[in-house]
């Protein structure tokens, strides 16, 4: 008989998965994510036409540099900023703040930042905010400072301006970090009504952080999503037949029914999204359909997320990315970062080609 071209082991299903995740867990990845692992400055490919883009590398270079000293205090104890005593002018920024579009790179740049901080890597932290706000709830609030106090560099990826309570949370934390002499960095989405408009950014990430703004130097980075820059467009969404075929030829693939799968998010912390995609190599989803409400869209931001910085190609039947969310989603508070979530999608469509026999 021929041989099928078609793998015996069933594909993966993330509906069957409900991980668990530690703390210690939580705390031990906080590192840049396998995407931006090996991303450096000097990897980073300016926008010929965008100067900021370029001023950016310079001037978190030599943060970077900046965060090699240390100093002892009277303990005996290292830190990496000293307070400053009174009546006496700060020496720069203990932190910067990166204010840009989505797709500009933010992230590379942050990531490159902590990449460059002459530290060991237990000693500096990378996270996205929704991850720094589940370690406090893992941990507690006073166990995260003392765990994150002995850090020369947090940096935060998307610190998230519209959900007041939580701002006040994380920035209660960054201020007693602060005063533990770590340094900051950090992204921010834009406020409802901001995007695009990213010269307001900055004023709200301070104003929202409250005491801390004195601390943040805030860079200014122009420019239209790399994802999409000079790259063709996004393939059309496959067949149920092509999808389902691919997923059992591929090693290590998952393959759900996108509205079974949404359904599935609810009964997952947003913490366990990158646990349930360990060991996956390529999700594939059938019949995919607008996501019918706003909590269950911005579950799939999350796991959009981590996806991509997982670099895991997703394959899909149904509508295209960009039929996900609904007008009035795209025009409300939340619209950044279902942009953000189409873009990343896109780009990982864009991965999943090679999965699909020419």
């Amino acid at each position: 008989m021929p041989t099928s071209p078609i793998a015996e082991a069933a594909p993966l299903s993330l509906c069957a998965r409900e991980p668990h995740v530690p703390a210690d867990r939580l705390v031990a990845e906080m590192v840049p994510p396998p995407r931006f692992d090996s991303v450096r400055f000097d990897t980073y490919v300016p926008d010929p036409q965008q100067p900021s883009q370029v001023e950016a590398v310079k001037v978190l270079s030599d943060f970077a540099s900046g965060l090699g000293g240390a100093h002892a205090t009277s303990s005996g104890r290292r830190r990496w900023f000293a307070r400053t005593p009174k009546n006496t002018a700060p020496t720069g920024p203990r932190g910067v703040y990166l204010d840009g579009g989505y797709g500009v790179g933010k992230t590379h740049l942050l990531a490159s930042l902590w990449h460059a901080t002459p530290a060991e890597p237990s000693l500096k932290a990378f996270g996205t905010f929704v991850e720094l706000t589940n370690l406090v709830g893992a941990l507690g609030f006073q166990q995260t400072v003392q765990t994150l106090s002995g850090h020369r560099l947090l940096c935060i990826d998307e610190f998230e301006l519209d959900d007041p309570g939580d701002t006040v949370l994380v920035s209660t934390l960054l201020g007693r970090l602060v005063d533990a002499g770590v340094a900051l960095a950090a992204t921010s989405n834009t406020l409802p009504g901001k995007l695009g408009e990213g010269r307001f950014a900055s004023a709200d990430f301070l104003r929202e952080i409250q005491g801390l703004s004195a601390h943040f130097r805030p860079l200014r980075i122009d420019g239209e999503d790399y994802r999409h820059r000079g790259l063709p467009e996004a393939p059309p969404p496959y067949s149920d037949e092509q999808v389902t075929k691919a997923a059992y030829a591929t090693g290590g693939a998952s393959l759900d029914d996108f509205p079974h799968l949404l359904e599935h998010l609810a009964k997952v912390h947003p913490s366990r999204y990158g646990a349930l995609t360990d060991g996956v190599r390529a999700v594939c989803l059938t019949d995919v359909r607008p996501v019918p409400d706003q909590s269950t869209a911005l579950r799939l931001v999350v796991l959009a997320d981590r996806l991509y910085d997982r670099e895991v190609p997703v394959l899909a039947s149904g509508l295209p990315f960009d039929k996900l969310f609904s007008d009035e989603m795209l025009n409300g508070g939340y619209r950044k970062k279902y942009f953000r979530a189409i873009s990343r999608l896109t780009a990982l469509a864009r991965d999943a080609k090679a999965l699909v026999a020419q």
